[in-house]
């Protein structure tokens, strides 16, 4: 079907799902596949069937299987939590062995020959109802080859041992891999969050999405803190982590201010006794900037910002990328530059040297 994108043609992925007794079958099409993708095919295959099966045997694709293992497989943390929130238990096949899910495999083979085969479409929409009326209207009235049944009259009998459907859809999440850095947070989406005492410079996942930031620990899943979203730059921290002393870390920090220069090592101060550790990472950028532009330079631009009355980093950063550059120009008078007689002397040496003679 046509791409929106590239406005080309191109093959699509196709989605099946096939109850074990009845073989009625949800097909879905899309372009590309991911974890979210394919956690979201799933819930609506659920809401098309009106249930949901208490188990699903799947293939070890990394969008649902992260490490395939018949007996201990790990899952994607997302499909897991889906399948969790409709009450579905997954069974991952062994590796390389697609006769353990017959069933769907032959489905996928009958899309493919059937219905879709040498067609071309100009939309996913308009491919996924000419999908929908074949599977209705063809598909579900047909004889089953191997149950010589019906396969909608099998469904009929089958649909009411389906799960009910939860009320509420499954809020999807992002989640991710962090460190807990210097200052005991974790950085999501430009926003930092508290981590509980004791994980700093360790790594957490972390889930998150509009309402809520979770930190879990990553061996065994358990929630150790949660917050709300806030803004980019925000902080979210709990009274009862925040450091009852001045951590060893920020006195290091704030000892090569003032090795860099007072003004720098004064700027720093004001902005560990106005933000406290929550001020570590702006200490950290305004050492950064003596690096970037040397100490001298940096001194004057934290001189300024005293003298203002703003000490804060990005005042520093500003006044340092806007400073007026001092203009190139060459000098007259250097100990280097040596008078142009002692140039003619030496070039009449020269010349004198390699005459030959008469």
């Amino acid at each position: 079907m046509r791409d929106p994108d590239s406005g080309k043609y191109r093959r699509t992925r196709l989605f099946v799902l096939t109850l074990g007794r009845s073989r009625k079958s949800v097909r879905l099409l899309v372009f590309r596949s991911s974890a979210r993708v394919w956690a979201e095919l799933h819930e609506k295959a659920f809401r098309r069937l009106g249930g949901s099966p208490r188990i699903v045997v799947l293939d070890n694709l990394r969008e649902g299987v992260l490490s395939p293992d018949f007996y201990d497989p790990g899952l994607n943390p997302l499909y897991r939590d889906v399948l969790a929130h409709y009450g579905v238990t997954a069974l991952p096949c062994r590796v390389r062995d697609p006769d353990r899910k017959g069933k769907v495999e032959s489905g996928v083979n009958h899309a493919q020959m059937t219905p879709l085969k040498g067609k071309k479409f100009e939309s996913l929409a308009e491919a996924q109802a000419y999908l929908d009326h074949w599977e209705e209207r063809w598909a579900d009235t047909r004889i089953h080859g191997r149950t010589k049944r019906q396969v909608a009259a099998m469904f009929a009998e089958e649909k009411p041992f389906l799960q009910t459907l939860p009320l509420e859809p499954f809020r999807y999440y992002q989640y991710g891999e962090r460190t807990v850095h210097i200052d005991g947070c974790v950085e999501v989406e430009a926003a930092y969050y508290g981590a509980p005492p004791g994980w700093i410079g360790r790594k957490v996942n972390v889930q998150w999405d509009a309402m809520f930031v979770r930190l879990l620990d990553p061996r065994t899943g358990e929630l150790l803190r949660e917050h709300l979203s806030g803004k980019r730059g925000a902080h979210r921290i709990r009274d009862a982590d925040r450091p009852r002393r001045t951590p060893p870390p920020l006195l290091q920090l704030l000892a090569r201010a003032h090795k860099a220069g007072a003004s720098i090592g004064a700027v720093c101060d004001a902005i560990h006794a106005r933000q406290g550790e929550l001020g570590m990472r702006r200490i950290q950028g305004v050492l950064q900037l003596v690096k970037q532009y040397g100490s001298v330079a940096a001194d004057d631009a934290c001189a300024a910002a005293l003298e203002l009355r703003v000490p804060e980093y990005r005042f520093v950063r500003r006044y340092l990328e806007r400073r007026p550059k001092a203009p190139l120009t060459l000098r007259q008078v250097d100990p280097l530059i040596r008078e142009l007689s002692q140039y003619r002397d030496l070039i009449q040496q020269r010349i004198n040297f390699e005459e030959p003679n008469p």
